[in-house]
C-alpha cells in the first residue's frame, strides 16, 4: 500500500485555508524539501489563524520510482478533474478536487525545472487573475511570470471552483537547491503573513521582477551545448548566451538572445537536439 499522508495545522482562529502541495511530479524535490521543514514537530510555527492543509508528496509513485508520472505513464497535472474509474493519474486527481480542494481557499504548488532545465526562483499566475496578482505580490519572489492556465492542470481545476493558485517553480527535476528552497519558504511566509495567518516574515531580498510573458529560444543544430549565460541575468538582443559544437571540431555555432529580456530559466544538458529549448527569456 502506498500513502500520500496529508497534514493539517489549525489555529483556533478563524481565516483562510491555504493548501502547500508539493511532488505533484515524482521528481520534482525542492518543493518536497519545502514542505517538508514546514511539517517537521519542532518548526517554529505560530498560526494565528486560518489553517494550512500540507500536502509534501502527491505523487507518491513518482517519488519513490524517480519518476515525473505515475507508472501509467501519466501526468496527474494534466489530468484533472480526474475519473475514480479512470487511470492511476486520473484517480489522483479526482481524490484532490473532491476530497481536498472543496476545503481550499488558496494554495501554493511547487514545482521545479524538468528534464535537465532550471527554473530561476519565480511564481507563475495568469495575468487576468487580479486575486492572484496580489497574492504573488505578497509572496514577493525573484521573478514574477504571468502563465496561462493549462487545460487539466492543477491551477486551471481550482480557478474554475473560484479558488486561487500560486505555483512556485525553481531549480530542477532530481536536485536540491538550498537557495531555491529558502526563497520558496520565506515566500510561503509572506504570504502566510498577508493573509493574517502568522505575525511575522523576512522582508524579500529585492523587489519582484514582472514578466509579462516569455519564450524559449531553441537549438539551431545538434551538438555540445555550453552555456556562457545562467539564469537570473538580464540580457539584450544579440547578446551572447552560449555556443552549439560537434564532437569533432567541424562547426560551432552561437546562441544569441532574441529579445531584451531576463533569463527565467536554462537547459543544463550539455547535449543537444535541433529544437530543443536552451533559454527561457521573460520579458519584462
Amino acid at each position: 500500500m502506498i500513502e500520500a499522508p496529508i497534514f493539517v495545522l489549525r489555529s483556533r482562529r478563524k481565516g483562510p485555508t491555504v493548501l502547500l502541495c508539493g511532488g505533484l511530479h515524482g521528481d520534482e524535490i525542492n518543493g518536497v524539501e519545502i514542505l517538508r521543514r514546514f511539517v517537521m514537530p519542532d518548526y517554529p510555527w505560530e498560526l494565528q489563524s486560518g489553517t494550512i492543509i500540507a500536502i509534501p508528496v502527491i505523487n507518491t509513485f513518482g517519488f519513490i520510482n524517480f519518476s515525473r508520472e505515475l507508472p501509467d505513464g501519466k501526468d496527474v497535472n494534466r489530468s484533472f478533474p480526474g475519473n475514480p474509474g479512470g487511470s492511476l493519474a486520473s484517480r489522483v486527481a479526482h481524490f484532490m478536487t473532491h476530497r481536498v480542494l472543496p476545503h481550499v481557499d488558496i494554495g501554493v504548488d511547487y514545482h521545479t525545472g524538468g528534464a535537465s532545465r532550471f527554473n530561476f526562483p519565480q511564481v507563475r499566475y495568469a495575468a487576468n487573475d487580479k486575486r492572484a496578482k496580489s497574492l504573488a505580490d505578497a509572496f514577493a519572489p525573484p521573478v514574477i511570470l504571468h502563465s496561462g492556465l493549462i487545460d487539466k492542470s492543477l491551477r486551471k481545476q481550482m480557478h474554475g471552483m473560484g479558488k486561487t493558485l500560486l505555483v512556485y517553480e525553481g531549480g530542477e527535476s532530481m536536485r536540491l537547491d538550498g537557495d531555491v528552497v529558502k526563497q520558496g519558504m520565506t515566500g510561503t511566509l509572506r504570504l502566510l503573513k498577508h493573509l493574517g495567518m502568522v505575525p511575522d516574515a523576512p522582508e524579500p531580498e529585492s523587489p519582484s521582477i514582472l514578466c509579462h510573458k516569455s519564450s524559449w529560444i531553441r537549438a539551431k543544430r545538434s551538438g555540445i551545448y555550453t552555456a556562457v549565460g545562467k539564469a537570473g541575468a538580464f540580457v539584450h538582443k544579440k547578446d551572447l548566451l552560449g555556443y552549439i559544437s560537434d564532437p569533432y571540431g567541424e562547426f560551432q555555432v552561437e546562441v544569441r538572445a532574441t529579445a531584451d529580456g531576463f533569463v527565467v530559466g536554462h537547459n543544463n544538458m550539455p547535449v543537444v537536439n535541433q529544437g530543443d529549448a536552451l533559454v527561457h527569456l521573460g520579458i519584462t
